[in-house]
């Protein structure tokens, strides 16, 4: 679908409108039998991943085990308040296809999220993974505090020297401040944890670095 290939972005004129309301999204996380959106333990921090397919990419970090207490898939950056899926595919709501990872830094590091990222898809491809084209696909770490920030410009230059010296282009992975994160429908929330053999869409440079 020639839609599902728009790699501009809108602007406030051209983005489809949205709703006031949140669209329906699961209660409980299909794995972890939690609350999907919470409330979350005490101390417990929130990371916020644009990776490709949002399928794919959750599945990598629940996959991570001890420490991630929730992941959930959704759509930020974009300018439409609670867009649906059928509308982020158009590109004219210019959300991305994010995973929103809860963790407990006690068990689990930023760092370590930061490898599973890097590490998983292709963060020199702009507005695309892969045979995925658009806006939605493009590589992002949105950040929540002023440790994960410093920690993702970390990563990124070291990554970015891996990448250069296997061959790779130039990273392209957005490092911004979290935008709004909206839910995404209850049939996208660990889908590949109720459909195994579904699209997953990732696929990883080759490039390992220990963080």
């Amino acid at each position: 679908m020639f839609s599902r290939h728009k790699t501009e972005m809108p602007d406030v004129h051209s983005a489809l409108e949205g709703r006031p309301e949140a669209i329906a999204t699961a209660e409980m996380h299909h794995i972890f039998s939690r609350p999907l959106k919470g409330p979350y333990p005490e101390g417990s921090e929130r990371a916020l991943f644009g990776m490709g397919c949002f399928w794919g990419a959750e599945r990598k970090f629940w996959q991570m085990g001890d420490g991630i207490w929730i992941t959930a898939v959704g759509y930020a950056g974009g300018l439409t308040p609670n867009a649906t899926y059928k509308e982020v595919c158009t590109g004219k709501t210019g959300h991305n296809e994010v995973v929103l990872v809860v963790f407990e830094p006690k068990k689990m590091s930023y760092d370590n999220l930061l490898q599973t990222f890097w590490e998983s898809h292709d963060p020199t491809q702009g507005m695309r993974q892969g045979n995925d084209m658009g806006t939605q696909y493009r590589s992002g770490i949105y950040w929540f505090n002023d440790a994960q920030r410093t920690a993702a410009e970390a990563s990124r230059n070291t990554y970015a020297a891996k990448l250069q010296a296997a061959g790779h282009g130039a990273i392209t992975t957005e490092i911004v401040s979290a935008p709004e994160f909206y839910f995404a429908e209850a049939d996208h929330q660990q889908y590949l944890s109720k459909v195994p053999d579904g699209y997953c869409g990732l696929g990883g440079t080759g490039v390992s670095c220990s963080l």
